[in-house]
């Protein structure tokens, strides 16, 4: 086979794992009650693929296929074992001629959307760190590896690996039960999946350190979960709106950088960049966790932090920007979810709303040390303090905001704000 052939079947093996990966993790983790046996058997199956597809070519039902070679797996791991004979024939024995029998996913096992949910849940779980959360959801649910996560989040390959290593153990210990929670404990899991999901989507939006100002392929996972996990729960009006925060927010992406690499800040966007594509489907979003909201469903942060990047969207020209409602949604949102960093994103609003002063007198509220060393409140401050026209002020905020961060693009937005460059 030709090898550029080869290089396309692989792209297609890729995408065909990144889409299946979660449901067939999902499935083989409720069938094995095993989550690290259920990873191995599910690569176990990947590896099949890169081997088989190129030489036989992509099959036409690609998931079935993966869950069928994982289950025939499955199937000799526990006659190895000579152990659950139950279990071998809860799998079945299932005997494939040739690609075109291979059986539909959907036709292989019920509620493979609950596993898919099921498996977002477990690596949730209350257990492990926020992330250790992370970097198990990018792999079990992201199908993500252990280097592309590593990178993500800059750290050793080595490190990732004993981080997700060690999240695995954490769950076989905690005897971790693949189920949905129920009542209050499926309500405050939900909110840990949200949060980790934004975390993902957070490090690609606007990264902590490293050089570049923006990491695309985890922003891009973190939508890619935050519509996995809507469709899953489509009745739930917060994970709405967390789909639609991040895809507004995403849209601003093509113009987040200028034409030498260099980050653009919101106002001097050229907006008619934004993807329209993308904020169509967050204000669509938005629409149906609202009707929900009518209806007498609970909404929180994440619906209205999507309702402060609408006003955003909906702007078209910067200028254009009701500051004044963005003000009263923060108010609210101080409300629902207080916290240093909604009211340093309040002063923001307010500023804009009723002039730096207003602004500033929110953020000298906020106790010096609410965000440790992070970047934000000087670096809010100095945009206020050059608003009011206190410019040395301003200087001396971004240059001590520069000091704090570690991300090279952010550096250099905060040293020539501060006349430094």
């Amino acid at each position: 086979m030709p090898a550029e052939t080869t290089d396309d079947t692989r792209e297609v093996i890729v995408a065909a794992w990144r889409a299946e990966s979660a449901r067939l993790v999902g499935a083989l983790t409720r069938l094995t009650r095993d989550v690290g046996l259920a990873e191995d058997l599910a690569q176990d199956a990947l590896v099949a693929a890169l081997e088989k597809w190129p030489e036989t070519g992509v099959p036409d039902n690609p998931g079935g296929w993966l869950m069928t070679a994982a289950k025939r797996r499955a199937v000799d791991h526990f006659r190895r074992a000579d152990v659950l004979r139950r279990k071998v024939a809860e799998l079945g024995q299932t005997t494939v001629r040739n690609e075109a029998d291979m059986p539909d996913l959907d036709a292989q096992l019920d509620h493979i959307e609950d596993d898919a949910l099921r498996l977002i849940f477990l690596s949730c779980h209350p257990s492990l760190t926020p992330e250790s959360r992370a970097a198990l959801t990018l792999r079990l649910v992201g199908g993500l590896t252990t280097t592309e996560i590593a990178r993500g989040f800059l750290v050793a390959e080595s490190t990732m690996g004993q981080r997700i290593s060690r999240a695995k153990k954490t769950l076989t210990q905690a005897r971790a039960e693949f189920e949905l929670p129920t009542g209050q404990e499926r309500t405050e899991r939900l909110g840990d999946v949200m949060a980790v999901i934004y975390l993902i989507f957070n490090e690609g939006y606007a990264a902590t350190s490293g050089t570049d100002w923006m990491r695309a392929d985890l922003a891009t996972e973190g939508i890619r979960l935050a519509r996995m996990v809507s469709a899953l729960a489509p009745q739930e009006p917060e994970v709405l709106g967390l789909q639609a925060l991040l895809e507004l927010q995403w849209s601003r992406m093509p113009a987040r950088l200028d034409q030498a690499g260099r980050p653009v800040l919101l106002e001097a966007q050229d907006r008619r960049l934004w993807d329209q594509v993308l904020i169509r489907r967050g204000l669509t979003a938005l629409q149906h966790a609202e009707e929900l909201a009518r209806q007498g469903r609970p909404v929180g942060r994440y619906v209205l932090q999507a309702s402060i990047a609408a006003q955003h969207a909906r702007a078209g020209r910067g200028e254009d920007t009701d500051w004044r409602r963005i003000a009263d949604l923060y108010d609210i949102l101080a409300r629902v979810a207080p916290g240093a960093v909604v009211e340093v994103n309040r002063a923001v609003a307010h500023g804009r709303a009723f002039g730096p002063h207003a602004g500033l007198a929110i953020l000298d509220a906020v106790p010096d040390d609410a965000l440790g060393d992070s970047p934000l409140m000087p670096s809010v401050r100095g945009d206020l303090l050059e608003r009011a026209g206190r410019r040395e002020e301003a200087r001396a905020a971004f240059t001590d905001a520069a000091a704090r961060t570690r991300n090279e693009s952010e550096r250099g937005i905060l040293r020539r704000r501060a006349g430094l460059e």
